[in-house]
């Protein structure tokens, strides 16, 4: 029986098994289920518009300004953001494609390897993952939204606990324009993204006339040499990956509506050069603070402090709205999702916004944000090695042992295909395991402390591999054959690349 149709490379179910996979309320809801063809509408400017968005935000100025801090010149610390930006856009663009061919979010493609119970491990651990980057952002705003307060009514700073209120309500607005969906968010993102680039080149600008040029203003030394550039070096690459090791998992939340793999492909091309100019001017800027202040000043809004009153409240207006940008571009979507699938007939996105602005809290944004030490090697190197091992699994799975082919109706049927023993697939439980392996005993021996500090790499790696080997004799992969009974394919060109591994590039 043909339960789902394809065009164009594009995967979606016929009316009559959507139907009937709708009437599982436990695994279906309108945020869960599959893209009808007319939702695959994202071309590759809205992908580019939603990467700039999220690029153009408050922690990639600080992971690249704080790479001077750590004793780096200009160009190394450049070079260090967009090598690890190239490296990362590696996964992410293998994950997206599921998402763009079947139309699925995260929670859902997770069934895939890990069952429809299991599923909730990965989807709760990018969840956490994404609170705690909500949190992070409404830190930052929060700091921007007191700083504007405190110049305009100084008695505000007066108050004791004046900073934590300023980011309680920011918090609040955040939670607000969350909780209406992932269509406003990427409005939003469309909006902020030649806002935040003009006031970028309003900063670099404002950089290099108080340093008094161009070469000047990107005179600090390098403090790192030999051996220690080196040891400084693969730590921070592995942070910048870890930054957006998040997006390596739930990218099919966003790949799911776009038209076509090419135009998800050239959209989201445009991340590490994104990602690499907005840094440049963290980096200069930030290069600028050490003549002029006699340190560096990687926390931005340490920065604005410093500025007259009107410029106080617009480039705390810009850093409120980049906090904003981010947080419902990049940061609630996931755990949004995740909470849904807990339970779907019950929770809604809206709802899954509340859960993850509540979890923010407890992720203690205002420690993470103490020094730049514990948010490079702490928070982003241990939430890298965290999500390795989900990321390695994920595109294992699906170009490795599924080869591309799945049966979109049993992602959404109890005692299916993919429930494998009563909803767990304890093979992906088991490469788990294996995946974090090597980076605990980086973490306990230190002579090969370079396993945690490279955690997201080595667990990447180890994890696919151990899944793929797990999973050589599972029943659940769907054969040449198999595919083609279930597949009703509407164009000559779209049955030429529709099985096997035939189809062996994302675009």
């Amino acid at each position: 029986m043909q339960t789902q149709v394809q065009q164009s490379g594009i995967v979606t179910l016929t009316p009559e098994s959507a139907q009937a996979a709708s009437a599982n309320a436990d695994l279906w809801n309108d945020d869960l289920r599959p893209c009808t063809r007319a939702e695959h509408s994202w071309g590759a400017s809205r992908f580019a518009s939603l990467w700039i968005g999220m690029c153009l935000c408050i922690p990639t100025y600080s992971l690249a300004s704080g790479m001077i801090s750590l004793g780096m010149n200009w160009w190394e610390a450049v070079l260090t953001i967009f090598v690890g930006s190239c490296v990362v856009l590696v996964p992410i663009l293998l994950v997206a494609h599921a998402g763009t061919r079947y139309g699925i979010p995260y929670p859902v493609f997770a069934r895939l390897w890990f069952g429809t119970r299991g599923a909730h491990v990965p989807a709760l651990a990018r969840a956490v993952i994404g609170a705690g980057w909500f949190g992070i952002n409404s830190w930052f705003g929060g700091l921007a939204l007191d700083a504007i307060v405190s110049r305009l009514f100084p008695a505000w700073a007066t108050i004791g606990p004046h900073q934590y209120v300023a980011f309680g309500l920011f918090w609040l607005l955040n939670v607000g324009v969350a909780m209406r969906g992932p269509q406003a968010i990427g409005r939003l993102a469309a909006f902020a993204a030649p806002t935040l680039g003009l006031a970028a080149v309003a900063l670099f600008a404002w950089g290099m006339t108080a340093a008094g040029g161009v070469l000047p203003m990107l005179a600090a030394p390098a403090t790192l040499h030999g051996g220690a550039f080196w040891v400084a070096f693969f730590p921070s690459v592995i942070g910048v990956v870890a930054f957006w090791a998040t997006l390596a998992l739930n990218i099919p939340d966003y790949s799911r509506y776009a038209d076509s793999q090419r135009s998800q492909l050239r959209g989201q091309l445009v991340m590490p050069f994104v990602m690499a100019a907005f840094s440049f001017v963290g980096i200069a800027v930030t290069s600028a603070t050490v003549a002029l202040y006699g340190k560096a000043l990687w926390n931005p809004v340490d920065l604005i402090v410093k500025f007259p009153t009107i410029v106080v409240l617009i480039a705390g207006i810009i850093v409120i709205l980049s906090s904003i940008t981010i947080n419902v571009g990049a940061n609630v979507m996931a755990p949004a999702r995740a909470f849904e699938n807990l339970w779907p007939s019950r929770i809604t996105f809206a709802g899954g916004a509340i859960l993850t602005g509540l979890l923010s809290l407890l992720m203690q944004p205002w420690y993470v944000l103490s020094t730049f030490a514990t948010y490079v090697f702490t928070w982003l190197g241990t939430y890298g090695t965290l999500l390795g091992p989900f990321d390695g699994i994920a595109i294992a799975d699906y170009w490795l042992v599924r080869q591309l082919r799945l049966d979109l109706f049993q992602l959404y049927s109890r005692s299916g295909r993919y429930d494998y023993a009563g909803g767990w697939n304890l093979r992906a439980i088991a490469a788990l395991i294996v995946g974090w392996i090597p980076p605990l005993i980086g973490l306990w021996f230190t002579p090969l402390h370079f396993l945690w500090s490279g955690g997201w790499l080595f667990s990447i790696i180890v994890a696919g591999i151990a899944y793929t080997w797990f999973m050589r004799t599972e029943k659940s992969r769907i054969t040449e054959a198999d595919y083609e009974a279930i597949t009703e394919v509407e164009d000559a060109s779209a049955a030429a690349r529709s099985v096997g591994a035939a189809e062996v590039t994302p675009a």
